[in-house]
């Protein structure tokens, strides 16, 4: 579908509403991207290959599990609150709030005590550091997950109040920003995987209490705080849509994030130190559909709740457009230069150039689809998603057995890359046969066609001048100058004047 000029004064509510979002979510992302790419190099120039892929093992636990433990509730929370709110006048959030936050804390506290009461958990996975010191690093971590799992679930309440900002201000800037502010001292006066370790926890502290009076802040704005009131809340309808996303979301998180323990257990810690600076790239390209999806997610809950399927697709297509046209350009030219980019964390991490570069490619096919996954969620098939991700999982479950201990980082890679095709290509079927979600129209073609050509660039100058930083600044200087271009040629076609009236509108 087409936008016209008109289309840029009168764009569809739904649109309007995600690209308010999706503009705040983009501004995240940037820092994000920034803060985080930061931290990893911080951290790898400080501790090495072996003692950050120690660090980031923890990390990677630490995420699986605080994903684990939150048992979907983050997302039950973003369709039921906006559900209620859109169809309820929003009184049953408290109860929906009580029927959350519950089972999450009682699970995260369970989870912890492994971490904080058996050795053989961490002597496991860090086989390759002194056991005192294997022990200490994971008690660290186990501390400070119930907290954080607490601190997951309330940004999901925000998103169903239909704002994106607490997210935003928490886990995209808050978060990555204060533990560079914490981790620079630290690596200064006192560096070590236990300090480090502990600038990367402690901003969960305060990041939960943001989440926590931000709520507050909306639920009063938006009239929902009323006290819960017991037997008012579907919880049966409730864990019935949650239980599915739980499991799934254990799939999804553990994708991320299975690789760097396989190598730390399979192959060596400074594999899997190598590892996570290629994911943490990888990761930096998808920020952008991350966004989009979060500004998205209640909206299509909204519009399916009304019954405004029409407009729920158009949605999709113009975000999908949207994801493609700003994320290919950047996998391209990290495609076309990952030994340069991966430099940036330390000379040894060169040598995982092969797997950037195939996840580069499987985040494309991620991409290209747009948020599939979030309209199998949204439209309330999260069985679905739970198959979806399963399926996904076995595959790099399997992938990374066989691969991991003969290809190390490349082997990893090949299996994460795998599970993602697998998924997102099976979730794109799902919502485009079962739904009646399509993707594929003239402006989504456009996109495609412009990242293509901006592709031309890396290629060439990869090709004259190799795989050096000024092969790569050359490029990108000519890449913008090529996209801009684009941009504004096919500006209505790729729909930037759509965008650009909500923003527009927005800021006025």
């Amino acid at each position: 579908m087409t936008a016209a000029a008109p289309g840029a004064a009168t764009a569809p509510s739904g649109v309007a509403a995600a690209a308010r979002g999706g503009w705040w979510g983009v501004a995240g992302s940037a820092v994000n991207a920034v803060f985080a790419f930061v931290l990893v190099g911080l951290i790898t120039r400080a501790l090495g290959a072996q003692g950050a892929g120690a660090v980031f093992t923890g990390v990677a636990l630490f995420t699986i599990l605080s994903h684990t433990c939150k048992l979907g509730a983050d997302t039950g929370l973003v369709r039921f609150v906006s559900r209620d709110i859109a169809v309820g006048g929003g009184r049953g959030v408290g109860g929906l709030l009580r029927a959350a936050l519950t089972p999450a804390v009682v699970t995260s506290t369970a989870a912890a005590l492994p971490l904080l009461l058996c050795p053989a958990v961490a002597t496991t996975l860090l086989p390759h550091l002194p056991a005192s010191d294997a022990v200490t690093l994971m008690r660290l971590f186990g501390l400070f997950l119930p907290v954080a799992t607490v601190g997951l679930v309330l940004l999901g309440a925000n998103q169903g109040h239909g704002t994106v900002v607490p997210f935003v201000a928490v886990e995209q800037i808050g978060k990555p920003v204060l533990r560079v502010l914490i981790a620079v001292p630290v690596i200064w006066l006192a560096p070590g995987m236990l300090s480090l370790a502990a600038a990367w926890l402690l901003p969960a502290l305060a990041g939960t209490a943001a989440a926590w009076l931000a709520l507050r802040r909306n639920r009063a704005a938006r009239g929902t705080d009323h006290p819960a009131v017991r037997g008012a809340v579907p919880w049966r309808a409730f864990w019935r849509f949650a239980a599915p996303r739980a499991v799934s979301a254990v799939f999804d998180f553990s994708a991320v994030w299975v690789g760097v323990v396989l190598l730390s257990a399979l192959a060596t810690s400074a594999e899997a130190g190598v590892y996570t600076a290629v994911g943490r790239v990888v990761t930096a390209g998808t920020l952008v559909q991350l966004a989009v999806r979060m500004a998205v997610a209640p909206q299509l809950s909204r519009l399916i709740a009304v019954g405004d399927l029409a407009e729920a697709r158009h949605l999709h297509r113009v975000s999908t457009c949207w994801v493609v046209l700003f994320s290919w350009p950047v996998f391209v030219f990290v495609v076309g230069f990952p030994r340069t980019v991966l430099s940036a964390f330390g000379p040894e991490f060169g040598d995982g150039a092969a797997a950037l570069v195939v996840l580069c490619a499987a985040a494309m096919v991620n991409v290209a689809v747009g948020n599939a996954q979030t309209v199998l969620l949204m439209s309330g098939r999260s069985s679905w998603h739970l198959a979806v991700t399963a399926a996904a999982f076995a595959v790099q479950l399997t992938a990374g057995l066989l691969t991991v201990p003969r290809w190390g980082v490349l082997g990893a890679a090949v299996s994460w890359g795998a599970a993602v095709v697998v998924e997102n290509v099976s979730a794109a079927l799902l919502v485009r046969l079962r739904l009646g979600f399509t993707t594929v129209d003239r402006g989504y073609a456009a996109a495609l066609g412009a990242a293509l050509a901006v592709a031309t660039v890396p290629a060439t100058l990869r090709t004259l001048a190799g795989d050096t930083p000024s092969g790569l600044a050359v490029a990108l200087a000519w890449g913008m100058c090529l996209f801009g271009t684009i941009l504004w040629r096919y500006r209505r076609l790729l729909r930037v004047i759509e965008l650009a009236g909500v923003l527009r509108r927005r800021v006025a």
